[in-house]
């Protein structure tokens, strides 16, 4: 019982214009290849889908009940089709997409809304995580792109495709009042007399902040560390000491009414890319979505101050 869609096309066309004739006349072919279709499919089916008559063109039971069948197998073969067609240029299927938390809370948001607008049909899922397993997630293919920090990563990337499309600058975060608050910049060596409330070493700003250390020659006293954005702002706030986050993380501790000068001497940024895995083929729009990020620095998308998009 192997039918065609077209032979399905058929059937249903005879049947909804009520004749051979008239149904020749809707699909532009010879009624005599129309009725030869017809018997083709009433021979594979073994039992007559319509009753002839000379007035009039009648379904058989069998009939009826295949009609109901060839309808919903039509329907759903043309809305599968569109579904396609929507993939292929970018309008339908899922997007993943693995970044940091202060990227996917800061940065990403304008760019997901507006490519939200443009394709309202594709799935798109936002996926937070430390570093190391964003990286690790392109990898393994359980998301299609990584938005996230590449500089001063302790993990060889050199086997990923990495495309760099912003810079965040570090900064000093302090409580008001602080005497932080009458210079214009602070040093890293600045940093030496206070309590340094730090960041937990699985973090990439961890990373970045003990290489800042390193090439100033300067140690802060830890007084604490945690792993959370809000923890550690809530630490400042409580007198406890100062920290140093990149520009992307300041917007995260307006909470805490905290002030903030950026950091210099040596003037130390991060580097934010598009990463993915150069073998692996994106569908349409996976194309589409790492367009809407590495074209952003033309799309007059406003970043927060110590922010930087990189030209594309």
């Amino acid at each position: 019982m192997d039918l065609t869609v077209q032979q399905l096309r058929v059937v249903l066309a005879v049947h909804d214009a009520g004749s051979f004739t008239a149904a020749a006349e809707v699909l532009l072919q010879a009624q005599s290849s129309l009725s030869r279709t017809v018997l083709e499919v009433e021979r594979r089916l073994g039992v007559a889908i319509f009753e002839r008559t000379t007035r009039r063109l009648e379904l058989t039971a069998e009939g009826r009940e295949f009609v109901a069948i060839a309808r919903v197998t039509v329907a759903s073969f043309d809305a599968n089709l569109r579904h396609f067609a929507g993939f292929l240029d970018g309008q339908r299927g899922r997007v993943r997409v693995a970044t940091l938390p202060s990227l996917a809370a800061i940065l990403l948001p304008t760019i997901v809304s507006t490519y939200h607008r443009d394709h309202p049909g594709v799935v798109l899922s936002i996926e937070d995580a430390l570093a190391a397993e964003v990286l690790g997630r392109v990898r393994a293919g359980d998301v299609d792109l990584a938005v996230t920090v590449v500089s001063a990563t302790t993990d060889p990337i050199d086997d990923l495709l990495v495309t760099p499309v912003a810079t965040d600058r570090f900064c000093c975060v302090f409580p008001k009042g602080h005497r932080f608050t009458e210079v214009a910049e602070v040093t890293w060596t600045d940093l030496t007399a206070e309590a340094f409330i730090a960041f937990d070493r699985t973090t990439s700003i961890r990373q970045h902040l003990d290489r800042a250390f390193t090439e100033a020659g300067t140690r802060p006293r830890d007084a604490i560390e945690a792993r959370n954005i809000s923890a550690v702002a809530g630490l400042v706030a409580a007198g406890l000491g100062v920290t140093a986050v990149p520009g992307l993380v300041l917007p995260l501790m307006t909470f805490a009414e905290l002030d903030h000068r950026p950091l210099g001497a040596p003037r130390t940024e991060r580097s934010i890319a598009v990463v993915r895995v150069p073998h692996r083929p994106l569908a349409p729009a996976v194309v589409a979505f790492q367009a809407a990020i590495t074209d952003a620095s033309r799309s007059g998308i406003n970043l927060p101050e110590e922010v930087s998009w990189l030209p594309s």
